[in-house]
């Protein structure tokens, strides 16, 4: 049966505030959509292949939830397949938190943003590890090229169910190519209006010479 995002998050408790602050209604014809969301569409998979980051929380064997953030250069996180998305982990701080908790519990939740555009994906997904040296062919294709760091292990994503969160209160930011693409055709144009002022007070100049040499007043 497939997964909804909704009967994964709407746990009893959860249900219970939503009926408190009067949004249970709405909340339960959500969940009982007679839909599942556990299969990447086209628009989900092209949307996860361009983020150049996203947020994993997981949660150690005593409770507590951990986020940790994973980054790189945009594609670095791969879509296998409908159910399956993947990345290189690369050495870090060597703390091995979230290593550590999904050894104990491979469920995670990924948070995918994209500031700019004020979208957000979120996903429900179990995690499990493959060694590099294992599987040399899959580590060369999800390793980001020019990469110095060493790849410790794959991270294989298996998607239970996924949501798309509404843009309120997203604060919109840019990365820096980002705004290189908006501020060049600014940029273009400052330079023309630059080249163009140049030619216009040349050859103002050189009329004022030429009156100069007629002996009139370039003045009056």
């Amino acid at each position: 049966m497939p997964q909804h995002y909704a009967r994964i998050a709407f746990t009893d408790e959860v249900r219970q505030v939503q009926q408190a602050h009067g949004s249970r209604t709405a909340m339960q014809r959500f969940e009982e959509a007679d839909f599942g969301n556990d299969v990447l569409g086209p628009e989900e998979a092209q949307f996860a292949a361009e983020r150049d980051g996203f947020y994993l929380a997981t949660t150690s064997s005593t409770g507590w939830p951990y986020v940790q953030y994973r980054g790189g250069p945009p594609g670095f996180l791969h879509v296998l397949d409908e159910t399956t998305l993947a990345w290189a982990e690369l050495r870090g701080n060597r703390q091995y938190i979230s290593q550590g908790n999904l050894a104990a519990d491979s469920r995670a939740s990924l948070f995918l943003m994209d500031y700019a555009h004020r979208q957000r994906l979120k996903i429900f997904g179990s995690i499990r590890f493959l060694d590099p040296g294992e599987h040399p062919d899959l580590a060369a294709r999800l390793t980001p090229a020019d990469t110095r760091s060493v790849v410790q292990r794959l991270s294989l994503v298996h998607l239970h169910a996924y949501d798309w969160n509404c843009p309120q209160h997203i604060t919109p930011r840019y990365t820096a190519a980002q705004l290189q693409q908006t501020l060049d055709p600014v940029r273009e144009e400052l330079a023309r209006l630059r080249s163009e002022n140049q030619a216009l007070r040349a050859r103002l100049a050189a009329r004022s010479a030429d009156l100069r040499d007629t002996g009139v007043n370039p003045g009056h």
